[in-house]
This record gives C-alpha cells, structure tokens and sequence, in this order.
C-alpha cells in the first residue's frame, strides 16, 4: 500500500497523484497529524477513520468534487468525528537541497528549553533551530515524516529580505527536499519562500491531536502546525 510519505516523497520529485478527481485515503502516520492534502484534480485524506466514511462524506456534499476534501462541511465533519481541531488551509511548498553552507551567519541553538525550540516540538520531531541576527530559523520532521522549515523575523528587521535569506539558507542545512506551510493570506511569506525557490505543490489542511497519546507511561506531545 502506497503510505502517506510516499506520496510526499513523489511529489518532492514532481511526480504527483493522477489528476483523476479522485480521493485515495491513507493512514496516519502518527498519532499527532491527521489532515488533507489536496494536489491538482486529486486529494489525498490521510487518516486512521474509515476510508468508506470519507468517501460517502465526500459524496453528500453539494460541492464541486474537485474542491471537496477542502470543503468547510468535510472538514468539520472530519473534525467532529475525529475530535480534533484545526487552525488554518496552508499552501504546501517545497524546495531541494543546495551544495555548500549556507550564505548567512547562523547559531545553532543548543538548549532544549528556548521557547522556540520547546514551541517547535510541540509540532515536529527531531528539531533544530538556528540564530541569526534578527531572526530564527526551525527545521523538524513534520506530516509524513517530511523534513519542515519555519522562520522568524523580529519586527524590527522585517522589509530588509531577512526571511527570505533564511529560508535560502535552510536549503543549505538538509540533504533531502524541504518542506513549509505558509497561509496563502500572508503574502509577505509566500513571496519570500517562492524567492527562495520553493515551488508550490498543493494545499493542506492538517488536523490536530486535542491531547497526546500516552505510550508506555510517556505522552507524545499533541501538535499543531506554524
């Protein structure tokens, strides 16, 4: 069975579900994300309910099918059954490695405790995270597994292509594809990461653990994304 990494993985390559207008559900891969991803004329739902609930779901909507699985009704419907919540539909993007270090002075953050490193692992696994002057650079395992970035300018320094620079020098921190969310609404991101070359691939929609699922006397943190 093709999982949900897989389909990222193709997509990383530019190799995408059929354009079909057809919806493959697949488990989650943890227990924390849940959510849709929706490529051209094709959606993917990955979850652990039941794939026939989410298709007879999907066919009682009085909606473009095509724009279904990111339908408000559907993704409150998911919600509800599922009990979690969610904040936003973000474009997902993403970018190759680059050779070479990155063209930015950075400071790796070493303690666990900074806020924004304890903020992060709320919502990613294996995290790192860079200084930079003015600015804050994350990289964790997200959805799927997938290799994520998220960024930070003070806004004191914003309008001076701080963020751009960050998220270039990401690219020369990883040694697979990169991936980011970014709200379509804020513009400012979307120009800077599309600066940067990461190349627009589709939307998401992911749906969030309420409380952590508690393994072997330990809790995996619930997430959310940025």
């Amino acid at each position: 069975m093709e999982t949900l990494r897989d389909i990222l993985d193709a997509a990383a390559r530019g190799v995408f579900p059929p354009a079909d207008g057809g919806t493959t559900v697949v488990p989650q891969t943890c227990h924390r994300d849940a959510g849709v991803l929706a490529f051209t004329a094709h959606s993917v739902v990955f979850t652990d309910e039941d794939p026939e609930w989410v298709h007879a779901t999907l066919r009682g909507l009085d909606c473009d099918a095509l724009a279904a699985t990111l339908n408000p009704r559907f993704l409150t419907a998911l919600l509800d059954r599922t009990g979690r919540r969610s904040e936003t539909i973000d474009a997902m993007l993403v970018a190759d490695p680059l050779p070479g270090g990155p063209p930015l002075a950075l400071k790796e953050i070493e303690d666990a405790n900074h806020p924004r490193v304890a903020y992060a692992r709320r919502r990613r696994d294996d995290i790192r995270a860079w200084t930079a002057q003015g600015g804050v650079l994350v990289t964790g395992r997200g959805v799927g597994g997938r290799l994520e970035v998220s960024v930070e300018v003070d806004e004191d320094v914003r309008h001076r292509g701080l963020g751009r620079a960050l998220v270039t020098a990401a690219r020369h921190l990883v040694t697979e594809p990169l991936w980011a969310q970014v709200s379509p609404g804020n513009a400012r991101s979307m120009r800077a990461f599309q600066a940067a070359g990461y190349r627009p691939v589709g939307a998401e929609a992911v749906l969030l653990a309420t409380t952590p699922r508690v393994l072997g006397g330990s809790a995996e943190d619930a997430g959310v994304t940025e």
